[in-house]
């Protein structure tokens, strides 16, 4: 079992990443990116980088043993003025720059293969567990109406569509109508704004209405950046009256599994996978 290193931003995919290794016994060695990776990583073997120290982080990785590597949790998009880089990370920096100009996908596939190129195997969160994508169907107790699996279809061919533009994973629909999609201020904040509507446009908590939809944008590194939904997106779903949500199986990240279920029969929200070439 090849040694992994995580690559560790924000949220709770790092820390189950570094569970799940707990648990199943394969040797693990974090990267705490500086600034995103949370406490509950710090008593993990490992060490602690900003995001521009790439022969800093090489060297630990190396040092450690590590074969493959894992970029798991969320980094916000650098302002490249304040960077601090090492040497590795000044030779990658214009490079980044550029890619970063052509959107955040293409960044992300040059840092993959920068790793690539020292000889590390890159693996998707969904690779290094292999339970934790969204399965084909409902996911709980809770079933969409047929008026409900309309807005499934149009909210996923939306979201689909500003992922060709490289815009964001995520949008919501109610009725046909368009409510929100995301950009770059994240699916939380989005939710946030669907949920200030006017309740004539949206559902209302105990009357939902309305989808939320993730898909992963067709140029997406998988291994990297796979939509995800947890608790939190759970509860904003519920806050914002909307009833249920629709990803692709296989392609959508659903953390805290059991937990998430549990909330979403409690709280009537639907969850559904569907086929990724069709809604």
């Amino acid at each position: 079992m090849q040694k992994l290193g995580l690559i560790a931003g924000g949220g709770n995919l790092p820390v189950e990443i570094a569970e799940h290794c707990e648990r199943s016994g394969r040797p693990l060695f974090v990267i705490r990116l500086k600034g995103f990776a949370g406490p509950e990583l710090a008593d993990y073997a490992g060490a602690e980088v900003g995001i521009a120290e790439i022969g800093k982080c090489l060297k630990a990785l190396k040092r450690a043993g590590c074969r493959a590597i894992c970029l798991a949790g969320s980094v916000a998009r650098p302002d490249f003025a304040s960077l601090v880089p090492d040497l590795r990370g000044l030779r990658v920096l214009p490079a980044a720059i550029a890619a970063a100009a052509r959107g955040d996908d293409a960044l992300l596939r040059l840092l993959v293969g920068v790793f690539e190129k020292e000889g590390f195997a890159v693996e998707g969160a969904h690779e290094v567990m292999d339970d934790l994508s969204l399965p084909l169907g409902p996911l709980g107790r809770v079933n969409a109406t047929e008026a409900q699996l309309a807005d499934a279809h149009r909210a996923l061919e939306v979201a689909r569509a500003i992922g060709r533009l490289d815009v964001g994973q995520a949008a919501v629909v109610c009725q046909g109508l368009v409510l929100a999609v995301e950009a770059q201020e994240g699916t939380d904040a989005m939710l946030a704004r669907v949920a200030e509507l006017p309740e004539h446009l949206r559902g209302k908590p105990g009357a939902c209405r309305g989808v939320l939809a993730k898909a992963p944008k067709p140029i997406q590194e998988t291994r990297v950046d796979l939509p995800t939904i947890g608790l939190a997106t759970i509860r904003a779903v519920a806050r914002a009256g909307i009833a249920g949500i629709v990803g692709e199986a296989g392609r959508l990240l659903v953390l805290d599994r059991e937990a998430v279920i549990e909330e979403a029969d409690e709280l009537g929200v639907f969850i559904l996978g569907v086929e990724p070439d069709q809604p």
